[in-house]
């Protein structure tokens, strides 16, 4: 990708993340951008990594390894996991990530505390539209769900994180969103050991200022940052 033109991307994304904070009335620092690389080659990601961008996700583990292995030299980037994680493939990625967006079964969580040899900071996904199509806990369910974990020593649920349909308006957008906020803090009032949930997971690229404006402190973005 050209680079002058990865940095006006960049640009406008920093100008949409300081807007969307001034609207929802916070600091800029306590949103992290994660730059979602799984559509582009490992020489682009290196251009993401040396214009100041430390967190990286992808959705596929050969990408995950192949990435990791070119940039090992830099030690500061932190890798995310998004998506789908299938049972067999948990051994390869676990202990080669810091994030994990996307827990959201018990033997998933079983699996990862079979492979993981240190903790595992998960966020567990909330299918707050109640999409067929979507992965995720119902909102109904996840209390009882993250209690369920609490003798996973290798897992630590950081917080929630969902993803909205992808024709949702504005206002419909602002309700996922504020749910999700809602469900974040009931399960921060439990005081769990195992589940500070402090963090929110929730807006990509075409979505992420209503979800910073609704208190989204991880956001999701790809395409805003490769498109031409």
């Amino acid at each position: 990708m050209v680079l002058q033109k990865l940095e006006q991307n960049v640009e406008s994304i920093q100008q949409d993340v300081e807007q969307a904070c001034q609207i929802g009335q916070r600091s800029v620092d306590s949103v992290t951008v994660i730059c979602v690389t799984k559509s582009v080659d490992k020489e682009t990601t290196k251009q993401v990594v040396n214009l100041g961008f430390e967190h990286l996700a992808e959705n596929r583990m050969e990408k995950l390894l192949e990435k990791q292995e070119y940039l090992s030299d830099n030690k500061q980037i932190k890798w995310h996991f998004i998506g789908n994680l299938q049972r067999r493939k948990v051994k390869s990625v676990i202990n080669n990530i810091d994030y994990f967006h996307a827990l959201d079964k018990i033997s998933l969580a079983e699996e990862i505390q079979k492979r993981a040899i240190k903790q595992i900071k998960c966020f567990v996904q909330v299918n707050v539209s109640g999409e067929i199509s979507k992965q995720g806990i119902s909102p109904e369910n996840l209390i009882d769900f993250i209690k369920d974990l609490k003798d996973f020593d290798r897992i630590e649920v950081i917080g929630l994180m969902t993803m909205a349909p992808i024709d949702s308006n504005l206002n419909e957008l602002s309700q996922y969103f504020d749910q999700l906020k809602l469900l974040q803090n009931k399960v921060a009032t439990e005081k769990l050991d195992h589940a500070p949930c402090t963090e929110l997971s929730m807006g990509m690229s075409q979505d992420f200022i209503p979800a910073i404006e609704s208190g989204a402190t991880f956001v999701r973005i790809g395409s805003r940052f490769f498109e031409s």
